[in-house]
Protein backbone atom coordinates (compact mmCIF):
# COMPACT_ATOMS: atom_id res chain seq x y z
CA UNK A 1 0.00 0.00 0.00
CA UNK A 2 1.54 3.47 -0.62
CA UNK A 3 1.64 5.84 1.83
CA UNK A 4 -0.78 8.70 -0.63
CA UNK A 5 -3.39 6.23 0.12
CA UNK A 6 -2.66 4.91 3.89
CA UNK A 7 -2.88 7.56 6.31
CA UNK A 8 -0.98 5.58 8.88
CA UNK A 9 2.41 5.49 6.60
CA UNK A 10 1.74 9.05 5.38
CA UNK A 11 1.65 10.09 9.01
CA UNK A 12 4.61 7.99 10.12
CA UNK A 13 6.66 9.50 6.66
CA UNK A 14 6.04 13.19 7.39
CA UNK A 15 7.29 12.68 11.31
CA UNK A 16 9.95 10.65 10.47
CA UNK A 17 11.28 13.68 7.46
CA UNK A 18 10.38 16.13 10.42
CA UNK A 19 7.75 17.75 8.09
CA UNK A 20 5.44 20.77 8.67
CA UNK A 21 2.10 19.10 10.00
CA UNK A 22 -0.67 21.89 9.97
CA UNK A 23 -4.49 22.05 10.40
CA UNK A 24 -7.01 23.15 8.52
CA UNK A 25 -11.03 23.93 8.59
CA UNK A 26 -12.83 24.30 5.10
CA UNK A 27 -9.83 24.89 3.20
CA UNK A 28 -8.77 27.40 5.52
CA UNK A 29 -5.43 26.47 7.91
CA UNK A 30 -6.24 27.24 11.36
CA UNK A 31 -3.87 27.18 13.93
CA UNK A 32 -4.74 24.46 16.53
CA UNK A 33 -5.68 20.82 15.91
CA UNK A 34 -8.68 21.48 18.21
CA UNK A 35 -10.55 23.62 15.74
CA UNK A 36 -9.74 21.74 12.92
CA UNK A 37 -11.51 19.28 10.55
CA UNK A 38 -8.91 18.34 8.58
CA UNK A 39 -4.74 17.31 9.05
CA UNK A 40 -2.70 18.40 6.60
CA UNK A 41 0.70 16.54 6.11
CA UNK A 42 2.35 18.21 3.08
CA UNK A 43 0.40 20.34 0.63
CA UNK A 44 -0.90 17.25 -1.25
CA UNK A 45 -1.76 15.53 1.37
CA UNK A 46 -5.06 16.39 3.37
CA UNK A 47 -6.73 14.18 5.34
CA UNK A 48 -10.27 14.28 7.30
CA UNK A 49 -8.86 14.45 11.35
CA UNK A 50 -11.24 11.15 12.11
CA UNK A 51 -10.12 9.25 8.91
CA UNK A 52 -9.56 5.60 10.65
CA UNK A 53 -6.04 3.96 10.03
CA UNK A 54 -4.81 0.18 10.51
CA UNK A 55 -3.41 0.70 14.37
CA UNK A 56 -6.31 -1.44 15.82
CA UNK A 57 -7.98 -0.57 19.24
CA UNK A 58 -6.88 -2.97 21.83
CA UNK A 59 -10.23 -5.33 22.68
CA UNK A 60 -12.05 -3.63 19.83
CA UNK A 61 -11.69 -6.25 16.35
CA UNK A 62 -10.57 -4.68 14.02
CA UNK A 63 -11.84 -0.55 14.58
CA UNK A 64 -8.26 1.02 14.39
CA UNK A 65 -7.22 4.90 15.58
CA UNK A 66 -8.28 7.92 14.01
CA UNK A 67 -5.61 9.61 12.25
CA UNK A 68 -5.83 12.77 15.17
CA UNK A 69 -5.60 10.29 17.94
CA UNK A 70 -2.44 8.95 16.57
CA UNK A 71 -1.08 12.31 15.86
CA UNK A 72 -1.62 13.44 19.44
CA UNK A 73 0.42 10.86 20.61
CA UNK A 74 3.37 12.78 18.73
CA UNK A 75 2.55 16.16 19.88
CA UNK A 76 1.86 15.09 23.19
CA UNK A 77 4.96 12.78 23.90
CA UNK A 78 6.35 14.39 26.84
CA UNK A 79 2.81 14.79 28.98
CA UNK A 80 2.48 12.91 31.93
CA UNK A 81 -0.56 10.75 31.94
CA UNK A 82 -2.96 12.90 33.21
CA UNK A 83 -1.70 16.04 31.55
CA UNK A 84 -1.71 13.67 28.08
CA UNK A 85 -5.61 13.10 28.89
CA UNK A 86 -6.47 16.51 29.74
CA UNK A 87 -4.58 17.65 26.31
CA UNK A 88 -6.53 15.12 24.29
CA UNK A 89 -10.28 16.03 25.54
CA UNK A 90 -9.31 19.87 25.41
CA UNK A 91 -8.51 19.16 21.35
CA UNK A 92 -11.71 16.82 20.99
CA UNK A 93 -10.96 13.99 21.70
CA UNK A 94 -13.82 12.81 24.43
CA UNK A 95 -13.51 9.56 22.63
CA UNK A 96 -11.11 6.88 21.64
CA UNK A 97 -7.53 8.60 22.44
CA UNK A 98 -4.90 6.19 22.67
CA UNK A 99 -4.58 4.46 25.95
CA UNK A 100 -1.96 5.09 28.01
CA UNK A 101 -0.20 1.77 27.73
CA UNK A 102 0.11 2.34 24.11
CA UNK A 103 1.04 5.39 23.66
CA UNK A 104 5.00 4.23 23.78
CA UNK A 105 4.41 1.21 21.05
CA UNK A 106 2.45 4.21 18.90
CA UNK A 107 5.30 6.42 19.38
CA UNK A 108 8.09 4.51 18.51
CA UNK A 109 6.37 3.30 15.47
CA UNK A 110 5.42 6.78 14.44
CA UNK A 111 9.02 8.01 14.92
CA UNK A 112 10.96 5.12 13.10
CA UNK A 113 12.03 3.00 16.21
CA UNK A 114 10.64 -0.01 15.17
CA UNK A 115 9.39 -0.51 12.13
CA UNK A 116 5.79 -2.52 12.50
CA UNK A 117 3.92 -3.62 15.35
CA UNK A 118 1.29 -6.43 16.18
CA UNK A 119 -1.55 -3.82 16.54
CA UNK A 120 -1.22 -2.64 12.88
CA UNK A 121 -3.75 -4.40 10.84
CA UNK A 122 -1.97 -5.88 7.60
CA UNK A 123 -3.21 -5.17 4.12
CA UNK A 124 -4.10 -8.62 3.54
CA UNK A 125 -5.06 -9.65 6.61
CA UNK A 126 -7.96 -11.61 6.62
CA UNK A 127 -8.26 -12.67 2.78
CA UNK A 128 -9.59 -16.04 2.25
CA UNK A 129 -11.71 -18.58 0.79
CA UNK A 130 -14.03 -19.50 3.44
CA UNK A 131 -16.71 -21.48 1.00
CA UNK A 132 -17.46 -24.89 1.91
CA UNK A 133 -15.80 -27.13 -1.79
CA UNK A 134 -18.68 -27.57 -4.11
CA UNK A 135 -20.14 -31.61 -4.79
CA UNK A 136 -19.34 -32.49 -1.23
CA UNK A 137 -21.02 -36.02 -0.74
CA UNK A 138 -24.04 -36.18 1.20
CA UNK A 139 -23.24 -40.06 1.86
CA UNK A 140 -21.02 -41.49 4.87
CA UNK A 141 -17.39 -41.89 3.88
CA UNK A 142 -14.07 -43.25 5.03
CA UNK A 143 -12.37 -40.94 7.17
CA UNK A 144 -9.46 -39.28 5.25
CA UNK A 145 -6.38 -38.25 6.79
CA UNK A 146 -6.18 -33.95 7.03
CA UNK A 147 -3.68 -32.39 5.21
CA UNK A 148 -3.73 -28.59 5.60
CA UNK A 149 -3.91 -26.39 2.48
CA UNK A 150 -1.61 -23.82 1.24
CA UNK A 151 -3.39 -20.96 1.92
CA UNK A 152 -4.84 -21.85 4.94
CA UNK A 153 -1.41 -21.82 6.87
CA UNK A 154 -0.39 -18.48 5.56
CA UNK A 155 -3.55 -17.03 6.70
CA UNK A 156 -3.33 -18.84 9.99
CA UNK A 157 0.66 -17.55 10.26
CA UNK A 158 -0.83 -13.99 9.58
CA UNK A 159 -3.37 -14.27 12.06
CA UNK A 160 -0.85 -15.20 15.14
CA UNK A 161 1.60 -12.63 14.15
CA UNK A 162 -1.41 -10.20 14.64
CA UNK A 163 -2.82 -11.62 17.70
CA UNK A 164 -2.84 -9.37 20.77
CA UNK A 165 -3.03 -10.64 24.19
CA UNK A 166 -5.39 -8.84 25.94
CA UNK A 167 -4.56 -7.04 29.51
CA UNK A 168 -5.82 -6.24 32.49
CA UNK A 169 -5.02 -3.81 35.31
CA UNK A 170 -2.83 -6.57 37.13
CA UNK A 171 -0.80 -7.78 34.10
CA UNK A 172 -0.64 -4.58 32.64
CA UNK A 173 1.73 -3.64 35.70
CA UNK A 174 4.04 -6.69 35.76
CA UNK A 175 7.49 -6.45 33.97
CA UNK A 176 8.73 -8.52 31.57
CA UNK A 177 12.10 -8.20 32.71
CA UNK A 178 13.02 -11.19 35.99
CA UNK A 179 15.08 -9.61 38.44
CA UNK A 180 17.24 -11.45 40.68
CA UNK A 181 17.43 -10.48 44.18
CA UNK A 182 19.42 -12.82 45.75
CA UNK A 183 22.18 -10.81 46.52
CA UNK A 184 20.37 -7.92 48.17
CA UNK A 185 18.68 -10.90 50.55
CA UNK A 186 21.94 -12.20 51.43
CA UNK A 187 23.15 -8.94 52.36
CA UNK A 188 19.62 -8.04 54.47
CA UNK A 189 20.17 -11.87 55.80
CA UNK A 190 23.15 -11.18 57.77
CA UNK A 191 21.55 -7.58 59.12
CA UNK A 192 18.45 -9.91 60.24
CA UNK A 193 20.71 -12.09 62.07
CA UNK A 194 22.52 -9.25 64.09
CA UNK A 195 19.14 -7.85 64.99
CA UNK A 196 17.73 -10.98 66.35
CA UNK A 197 21.06 -11.84 68.57
CA UNK A 198 20.59 -8.26 69.53
CA UNK A 199 17.43 -8.59 70.58
CA UNK A 200 17.57 -11.97 72.39
CA UNK A 201 20.96 -10.67 74.78
CA UNK A 202 18.86 -7.17 75.44
CA UNK A 203 21.45 -5.36 73.58
CA UNK A 204 20.39 -1.64 72.15
CA UNK A 205 19.30 -1.58 68.06
CA UNK A 206 21.48 1.71 66.71
CA UNK A 207 18.93 3.66 65.48
CA UNK A 208 18.79 3.91 61.28
CA UNK A 209 20.37 6.83 60.09
CA UNK A 210 18.12 9.97 59.18
CA UNK A 211 17.83 10.05 55.42
CA UNK A 212 18.88 12.92 53.91
CA UNK A 213 16.56 15.92 52.35
CA UNK A 214 16.05 15.02 48.42
CA UNK A 215 16.81 19.07 47.52
CA UNK A 216 18.99 20.91 49.87
CA UNK A 217 17.06 24.45 50.20
CA UNK A 218 13.67 25.37 49.18
CA UNK A 219 11.93 24.76 46.40
CA UNK A 220 11.90 27.74 43.64
CA UNK A 221 8.88 28.91 41.88
CA UNK A 222 9.84 31.46 38.75
CA UNK A 223 7.33 34.55 37.89
CA UNK A 224 7.62 36.11 34.65
CA UNK A 225 9.20 39.96 35.14
CA UNK A 226 6.57 41.11 32.23
CA UNK A 227 5.02 44.15 33.75
CA UNK A 228 1.72 42.46 31.90
CA UNK A 229 1.95 39.48 33.71
CA UNK A 230 -0.88 38.74 36.05
CA UNK A 231 1.13 37.59 39.08
CA UNK A 232 4.40 39.21 39.26
CA UNK A 233 6.86 39.70 42.62
CA UNK A 234 4.50 42.86 43.48
CA UNK A 235 1.11 40.48 44.11
CA UNK A 236 2.98 37.06 44.03
CA UNK A 237 2.99 36.67 48.39
CA UNK A 238 -0.40 37.33 48.62
CA UNK A 239 -2.30 35.07 45.91
CA UNK A 240 0.31 32.24 47.03
CA UNK A 241 0.37 33.07 50.25
CA UNK A 242 -2.66 34.40 51.23
CA UNK A 243 -5.33 32.95 48.38
CA UNK A 244 -6.11 36.92 47.27
CA UNK A 245 -5.14 38.01 44.02
CA UNK A 246 -5.15 41.87 43.38
CA UNK A 247 -3.87 43.22 39.86
CA UNK A 248 0.10 44.17 40.06
CA UNK A 249 -0.59 47.89 39.94
CA UNK A 250 -2.62 47.74 43.00
CA UNK A 251 -0.53 45.96 45.29
CA UNK A 252 2.58 48.05 43.77
CA UNK A 253 0.39 51.04 44.85
CA UNK A 254 -0.03 49.88 48.24
CA UNK A 255 3.23 49.17 49.09
CA UNK A 256 4.03 52.77 47.96
CA UNK A 257 5.42 52.13 44.61
CA UNK A 258 8.83 50.64 45.71
CA UNK A 259 10.84 48.13 43.58
CA UNK A 260 10.32 44.32 44.57
CA UNK A 261 12.59 42.36 46.76
CA UNK A 262 14.57 39.97 44.28
CA UNK A 263 13.78 37.26 46.67
CA UNK A 264 10.35 36.61 48.50
CA UNK A 265 9.75 33.49 50.51
CA UNK A 266 5.64 31.98 50.78
CA UNK A 267 5.14 29.79 53.83
CA UNK A 268 2.76 27.20 53.44
CA UNK A 269 1.07 24.79 55.67
CA UNK A 270 1.07 20.84 54.66
CA UNK A 271 0.15 17.19 56.06
CA UNK A 272 3.05 14.56 56.56
CA UNK A 273 3.17 11.33 57.47
CA UNK A 274 4.11 11.44 61.56
CA UNK A 275 7.33 9.74 62.71
CA UNK A 276 5.28 7.82 65.38
CA UNK A 277 5.32 4.60 62.69
CA UNK A 278 1.55 4.84 63.13
CA UNK A 279 -0.61 6.27 59.64
CA UNK A 280 -1.57 9.33 61.16
CA UNK A 281 -0.56 12.98 59.62
CA UNK A 282 0.92 15.66 61.40
CA UNK A 283 0.96 19.57 59.96
CA UNK A 284 3.93 20.67 58.55
CA UNK A 285 5.09 24.08 57.63
CA UNK A 286 7.17 24.28 53.95
CA UNK A 287 9.45 27.67 52.63
CA UNK A 288 9.02 28.39 48.97
CA UNK A 289 11.55 30.85 47.06
CA UNK A 290 10.04 33.15 44.37
CA UNK A 291 12.44 35.03 41.63
CA UNK A 292 11.14 36.81 38.78
CA UNK A 293 14.78 36.76 37.25
CA UNK A 294 17.15 33.32 36.88
CA UNK A 295 20.14 35.21 37.25
CA UNK A 296 19.42 36.24 41.31
CA UNK A 297 19.30 32.50 42.15
CA UNK A 298 22.10 30.58 43.93
CA UNK A 299 24.59 28.61 41.81
CA UNK A 300 22.43 25.42 42.69
CA UNK A 301 19.02 27.31 41.60
CA UNK A 302 17.78 25.17 38.69
CA UNK A 303 18.44 21.69 40.53
CA UNK A 304 15.43 23.43 43.12
CA UNK A 305 13.14 25.36 40.39
CA UNK A 306 9.84 23.19 40.67
CA UNK A 307 7.62 25.48 38.74
CA UNK A 308 7.64 28.84 36.20
CA UNK A 309 4.49 30.79 35.69
CA UNK A 310 4.58 32.31 32.27
CA UNK A 311 2.68 34.45 30.42
CA UNK A 312 2.93 32.86 26.69
CA UNK A 313 6.02 35.10 25.64
CA UNK A 314 8.92 33.00 24.78
CA UNK A 315 11.70 35.80 25.88
CA UNK A 316 10.67 34.84 29.32
CA UNK A 317 12.69 32.05 28.30
CA UNK A 318 16.38 33.56 27.09
CA UNK A 319 18.25 33.93 30.37
CA UNK A 320 17.20 30.32 31.63
CA UNK A 321 18.60 27.24 31.41
CA UNK A 322 16.62 25.46 28.91
CA UNK A 323 15.68 28.27 27.19
CA UNK A 324 13.19 26.54 24.74
CA UNK A 325 9.77 26.30 26.14
CA UNK A 326 9.26 21.89 25.17
CA UNK A 327 12.64 21.17 26.34
CA UNK A 328 11.66 23.12 29.70
CA UNK A 329 8.28 22.28 30.85
CA UNK A 330 10.05 18.98 30.20
CA UNK A 331 12.05 19.54 32.86
CA UNK A 332 10.09 21.40 35.30
CA UNK A 333 6.11 22.37 35.90
CA UNK A 334 4.78 25.16 33.86
CA UNK A 335 1.78 27.42 34.54
CA UNK A 336 0.47 29.42 32.28
CA UNK A 337 -1.53 32.31 33.85
CA UNK A 338 -4.25 34.40 32.43
CA UNK A 339 -8.19 35.69 32.83
CA UNK A 340 -10.59 33.29 32.82
CA UNK A 341 -12.37 35.03 29.89
CA UNK A 342 -9.01 35.55 27.61
CA UNK A 343 -9.59 33.40 24.15
CA UNK A 344 -6.99 30.39 24.23
CA UNK A 345 -3.29 31.16 23.39
CA UNK A 346 -2.48 29.23 20.54
CA UNK A 347 1.60 29.79 21.56
CA UNK A 348 1.23 27.01 24.06
CA UNK A 349 -0.82 24.70 22.61
CA UNK A 350 2.29 22.08 22.64
CA UNK A 351 4.47 23.38 25.41
CA UNK A 352 2.93 21.17 27.72
CA UNK A 353 1.77 23.75 30.81
CA UNK A 354 -1.65 23.45 32.83
CA UNK A 355 -3.97 26.48 32.54
CA UNK A 356 -4.35 28.93 35.59
CA UNK A 357 -7.60 30.99 34.75
CA UNK A 358 -8.60 34.06 37.01
CA UNK A 359 -11.44 35.39 37.19
CA UNK A 360 -11.30 39.91 37.31
CA UNK A 361 -14.38 40.21 39.45
CA UNK A 362 -15.06 36.69 41.80
CA UNK A 363 -12.73 37.24 44.68
CA UNK A 364 -13.91 34.43 46.12
CA UNK A 365 -12.90 31.87 43.48
CA UNK A 366 -9.81 32.82 44.33
CA UNK A 367 -9.02 30.39 47.15
CA UNK A 368 -10.29 27.40 44.57
CA UNK A 369 -7.73 29.00 42.20
CA UNK A 370 -4.29 29.09 44.09
CA UNK A 371 -5.24 25.19 45.82
CA UNK A 372 -5.59 23.83 42.33
CA UNK A 373 -1.84 25.31 41.54
CA UNK A 374 -0.86 23.79 45.14
CA UNK A 375 -2.06 20.48 43.95
CA UNK A 376 -1.72 20.43 40.73
CA UNK A 377 2.68 20.16 41.15
CA UNK A 378 3.13 19.56 44.98
CA UNK A 379 2.48 16.16 45.21
CA UNK A 380 5.34 14.12 46.27
CA UNK A 381 7.36 17.06 47.82
CA UNK A 382 5.37 16.52 51.31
Amino acid sequence: MSENSDPLLALRSAIKSRATITFSKDGAPVPSLASATHIDLSPSQSYARATPTRWKKSGSGNEGYTLDALYLVFQLQGASGGEYMKQARENGMTVGMVSITERKAVLDYLEGRISDHPSIIQEDAGKGDGSAPAGAATSPQKRRHYVPDAKDVQVVKRMRQNEVELEDRHTVLRGQKLNDFTNLRNIYADKLKKLKDASKTGAAVPAPPSPKARVQGAPIILVSSSPTALVTMYNVQRFLGESVFETSQEARANAGNNRPPELIHIYRKVDIPSNDGTTSMRQATRRYAVYDNAEKMPPDGWDRVVCVLTTGQAWQFRPYKWSEPRALFHHVKGMHVSWANDPPNPKIADWNVTEIKIDKNRRHVDKSTVAHFWRVWTTGWA
